[in-house]
């Protein structure tokens, strides 16, 4: 269900937090073997305690909100007070447990949400495929049997929506970590505008693109966590008809090499988007076909992971992910005057999207360009970085130009997951919100 229909149960007595709760964690008990563990750490006993606390408040008259009770992941990267942060990885395993919780998770627990456990990622956030050497690798909620990937690097957090458990996952998004898992496991996925919402609490990957964003199964869904956690709108979205809206395409890049049933589901969504009053209009930014080759050695991401864990490879390497750990030590052989041609390059870039995207609400495209592919076809390392680049490539943009964006589901139902990115300016989360709801209404419909 969907935080406003659990809310509305919640508050008439037809199910309380324990209840939730219960089938939460028995969800978790019949889904692990699946693949490898969508969490990788539940504390049951603190998990139904929190929840009889909520349920006497509720009583009392005393609820912190009308969604107190609701259960919702935490991806394994956000601190948790008694609890050792280690980002997907071992190598932090012995490392002292947080003080305390991550500043979101404190915000989503005043409301009286409940942290079920923490999901399962990419060792340290740094892959848009979501396998994890260390843990096992949870599979999409997609063709169950063949065993494809759930997308990073937030994996376990899309894939814990999507397979019920929650309907509410926390998690980060540098290049793409919350659209990928959203559009591989068919749920909606945020990237909300860097520096809304607070990063106290939560390990970094890249400082100049982190971003915490909610994966769940609607866009008010997304908006309600996104205004508690960012504590600077109350989540209520104003009413947009598509017929009202003014839809960009960018032409390059973003539309290249598409999967066949990405490019038939992209192109009957944009279709019925028109047919319903929308205007669609093709806009020419060639600037975009250089970021590939600007982002080639690695990019300032690379860069600013390599200065936040190279005396740790140089230490523990081989404890590493090796291909996480390949991808950061790219980092050491950017320049400083190579890396003031990158910034200068993205401001650039910034400028001009900023003028094409006036008069627009916003960008849209698919949100990757194929459906994901077999866990077992990664096995092979050039298989695995072609898959990872092609898997970020387009949600990439909206971190590089300093865009919020979202990601919806667009497939029809039982079909190989797609999704749609839309794709607004720095601070216009509001505004997107109301765009990608008018969106998903005519989708949905």
């Amino acid at each position: 269900m969907k935080l406003g229909q659990l809310a509305d149960r919640l508050e008439s007595g037809e199910t309380s937090a324990r209840e939730l709760a219960e089938a939460s964690l028995a969800n978790i008990r019949q889904m692990q073997p699946e693949g490898g563990p969508v969490f990788v750490q539940v504390d049951e006993g603190q998990v139904l305690a929190d929840a009889d606390y909520i349920d006497r408040l509720r009583k009392a008259g005393r609820a912190p909100s009308r969604f107190a009770g609701i259960p919702f992941s935490v991806k394994d990267l956000f601190d948790q007070a008694g609890v050792v942060t280690r980002v997907g990885s071992v190598v932090l395993e012995n490392d002292a447990p947080a003080s305390r919780d991550a500043e979101v998770v404190v915000r989503l627990k005043a409301y009286g949400f409940i942290a079920l456990g923490r999901t399962n990622m990419t060792e340290f956030a740094y892959s848009g495929v979501g396998l994890n050497p260390h843990y096992g690798t949870p599979k999409s909620i997609w063709d169950r049997q063949c065993g494809r990937i759930p997308g990073g690097s937030t994996a376990g957090g899309g894939v814990s929506v999507a397979d019920g458990t929650v309907p509410l996952a926390i998690g980060t998004d540098t290049g793409g970590s919350c659209r990928v898992p959203a559009a591989y496991n068919s749920i909606v996925g945020y990237k909300s505008s860097f520096g809304r919402v607070p990063m106290a609490g939560v390990y970094p990957l890249a400082v100049s693109f982190d971003t915490v964003g909610p994966l769940a199964r609607s866009v008010s869904c997304c908006a309600q966590a996104d205004a508690i956690m960012a504590g600077d709108w109350d989540g209520r979205i104003l009413p947009r008809d598509v017929s009202s809206l003014r839809l960009g395409i960018p032409t390059s890049l973003v539309l290249d090499d598409l999967d066949d049933e990405v490019a038939r589901v992209f192109e009957k969504t944009v279709s019925l988007l028109s047919r319903a009053g929308a205007k669609i209009i093709d806009v020419e930014f060639p600037e975009l076909a250089a970021l590939p080759e600007i982002n080639a050695s690695g990019g300032i991401g690379s860069v600013e992971a390599f200065a936040l864990h190279g005396q740790r490879i140089a230490d523990q390497g081989e404890r590493f992910d090796q291909r996480v750990k390949v991808r950061i030590l790219s980092g050491e052989k950017i320049l400083a005057h190579q890396m003031v041609t990158l910034e200068k390059q993205r401001r650039a870039m910034i400028v001009r999207m900023n003028e094409l995207m006036r008069g627009f609400d916003g960008f849209i495209m698919p949100t990757c360009p194929m459906i994901p592919p077999a866990i077992a076809e990664l096995d092979d390392d050039a298989a695995y970085g072609h898959n990872n680049f092609r898997s970020l490539r387009n949600t990439f943009v909206a971190n590089f130009l300093d865009r919020c964006a979202i990601s919806l589901p667009v497939n029809e139902s039982g079909k190989a997951p797609v999704g749609l990115m839309i794709m607004a300016p720095l601070m216009q989360d509001q505004s997107l919100f109301a765009t990608s709801r008018a969106v998903e209404n005519c989708i949905r419909t």
